[in-house]
């Protein structure tokens, strides 16, 4: 016997279940309303989506992509730190062995003698200043013909003695 037979109480008629016989995005794909719609125009909605897609976009390109472009640069920033470290480490440890040398009397005395021209007592003080590097771009014909060809073999013979 039916079950709306039984009692005087009219039952509506059994419905399917949402789920019988459907995919499980049966929500997701069955049309909404216009009414409950956030927003009634498609059009809108579009440019609404695409906005919201370009938000996101910049969110994850601050979050992910630029931190990583700066963490390469420190690298190469960390790297040219260590190469100034490096040679200020070389210089402050020459410095400092110069220090040491001038704590000793030697030391002293021959920055007395450079810096500030001191003379000891039986000495006599001479100085001489470096020769002035000669022209090696001499006119044609005599005798400058004869000079740069004695400049040239002197030349030729310091760079076979000092090559060799």
């Amino acid at each position: 016997m039916p079950r709306n037979r039984t009692t005087s109480i009219k039952r509506p008629p059994a419905l399917p279940a949402a789920d019988e016989g459907a995919s499980r995005l049966g929500d997701l794909t069955r049309p909404i309303p216009v009414d409950k719609r956030i927003l009634r125009r498609p059009k809108w909605a579009i440019g609404f989506g695409l906005g919201a897609l370009v938000v996101i976009a910049a969110i994850a390109a601050a979050v992910f992509v630029l931190p990583i472009q700066t963490w390469f640069d420190q690298n190469v920033t960390l790297d040219q730190r260590q190469a100034q470290l490096d040679e200020l480490q070389r210089v402050n440890g020459a410095l400092a062995s110069e220090v040491e040398w001038l704590k000793t009397d030697d030391g002293a005395r021959e920055a007395a003698r450079e810096e500030l021209g001191v003379v000891e007592i039986g000495e006599r003080r001479s100085s001489f200043l470096p020769l002035p590097a000669l022209p090696a771009d001499l006119p044609d014909g005599w005798p400058y013909n004869v000079a740069t060809r004695i400049m040239n073999a002197r030349q030729a013979g310091s760079s076979a003695v000092g090559g060799g």
